[in-house]
C-alpha cells in the first residue's frame, strides 16, 4: 500500500497493478485512489472499465497500444476477470510491452500465485494483498475516525462494536456511518447506542446459534437460523460457519488447556484476540466428544447435500436439531 501511495505522490506509475484479497473496502480505497491520480473525472476517452470474465486479450491489448488523447495516461480497470486463476497467455506475455503512456489496474478477489499472469504483473508492476485487517490495527483505525468525527468510546464498548461488526471494513464503515447519525450531538456513545443501531453479522449470529446449542436451545437455534435465511444467507453458508465455529471452540479448548496465553490462541484459531475469552466460555459448555462429534456431522451433512441426499435447507435443520443434545452442564 506504502508502494501504491508513494506512486501516487510522486505522479510516476507502474505498468500494472494487481489489487487482491478479501478485505473490500481497502482494495475499493486503493482503486479510487489510482483512478483519481491517472484520470480525470469524467475521462471517458482515456479510461476504461471491464469487468467480469468475458474479456477479449487482443481488444484490450489494441487499447492499450492506443495513445492517451491531450492525457499523460490511459488508464484500464479490469475487475474480476479470473484471469489470474485461468492461463491468459496472451495477455501475461504483453505486460512486458505495456507502453509508458498506459496503465492496467486489475482487482481480483482471489489469485493464483503460481500462475503467469501473476508472476508477469509482479515482475513489470505491483502486487498488493489486501488482507483481513488485525483486531489491534481495527481499533486503531475505529478511533481515528471516532476522532474526526468527535466521538468517545470505552474500551468495553468498542469491543462489544467489533463483535457485533466483525472485521470487515466495509461493514465497519457502514456501521460507523450509523452510529455517527444516531449520537448526532452527543459525544460518547455508549454500550446502548451500539445495541440500538448495530446490525449483528452472519458470523455473530452463528456464534449465538452455537451458545444455544449448548444449553439444548435448539427451538431458540432454530429461530436463528430462519433468520439467517430471511436474510438471504445461503444454507451452504450457514453450514460452513456453523462447521467453523465448531472448528474455533475444539482448537481454543485444546489450546486453553494446554495453557497458552490469549495472544497465541487467538493466532493459531484465526480470530481476534478480544474474541478469544467468550471463545473459550463457549467451548467450556461442551466436551471435547461433544465437539469432535458436531465437526464430523458438520461434514456429514455437507455429504449428504453433495450427494443429493438432502436438500441444503434441510440439511443444516438436521444439524442443528441433532447438535448438542447433551447435556450442557457437564464438563471435560
Amino acid at each position: 500500500m506504502k508502494n501504491i501511495d508513494e506512486d501516487i505522490k510522486k505522479g510516476s506509475f507502474q505498468p500494472a497493478y494487481l489489487l487482491y484479497g478479501e478485505e473490500a473496502y481497502l482494495k475499493r480505497q486503493y482503486k479510487q485512489k489510482l483512478k483519481q491520480a491517472l484520470s480525470d473525472s469524467g475521462d471517458s476517452m482515456n479510461f476504461s472499465s471491464y469487468e467480469g470474465k468475458n474479456i477479449n486479450p487482443g481488444e484490450l491489448i489494441d487499447l492499450a497500444e492506443t495513445l492517451p488523447f491531450f492525457a499523460d495516461y490511459r488508464l484500464i480497470l479490469m475487475e474480476h476477470t479470473g484471469v489470474f486463476q485461468k492461463p491468459c497467455e496472451e495477455l501475461a506475455d504483453y505486460m512486458k510491452h505495456v507502453p509508458e503512456t498506459t496503465v492496467f489496474v486489475f482487482v481480483e478477489d482471489e489469485v493464483d500465485k503460481r500462475g503467469k499472469m501473476y508472476k508477469a504483473v509482479k515482475s513489470v508492476g505491483r502486487v498488493v494483498e489486501f488482507a483481513r485487517q488485525k483486531d489491534a490495527l481495527l481499533v486503531q483505525w475505529v478511533l481515528a475516525r471516532l476522532k474526526r468525527e468527535g466521538k468517545k468510546i470505552t474500551q468495553p464498548v468498542m469491543q462489544l462494536f467489533l463483535e457485533k461488526t466483525g472485521n470487515d471494513m466495509e461493514n465497519i464503515d457502514k456501521e460507523l456511518e450509523k452510529l455517527f447519525c444516531y449520537t448526532l450531538g452527543r459525544e460518547a456513545i455508549a454500550k446502548e447506542d451500539v445495541e440500538a443501531v448495530c446490525t449483528g453479522q452472519a458470523t455473530g449470529r452463528v456464534f449465538e446459534m452455537v451458545g444455544n446449542l449448548a444449553e439444548g436451545k435448539r427451538v431458540r437455534a432454530l429461530e436463528l437460523y430462519y433468520d439467517l435465511l430471511a436474510l438471504k444467507e445461503p444454507p451452504m453458508r450457514i453450514l460452513f460457519l456453523i462447521a467453523r465455529q465448531f472448528q474455533i471452540l475444539l482448537q481454543v479448548k485444546e489450546l486453553g488447556r494446554q495453557g497458552y496465553g490469549q495472544k497465541f490462541i487467538a493466532s493459531k484459531a484465526g480470530i481476534p484476540e478480544f474474541a478469544v475469552r467468550r471463545n473459550l466460555a463457549q467451548a467450556g459448555r461442551f466436551t471435547f466428544g461433544q465437539l469432535r462429534d458436531a465437526v464430523t456431522e458438520c461434514v456429514e451433512a455437507e455429504e449428504n447435500v453433495k450427494t443429493g441426499n438432502l436438500d441444503e435447507k434441510m440439511a443444516v435443520e438436521l444439524l442443528i436439531v441433532g447438535c448438542g443434545r447433551a447435556d450442557a452442564r457437564k464438563q471435560p
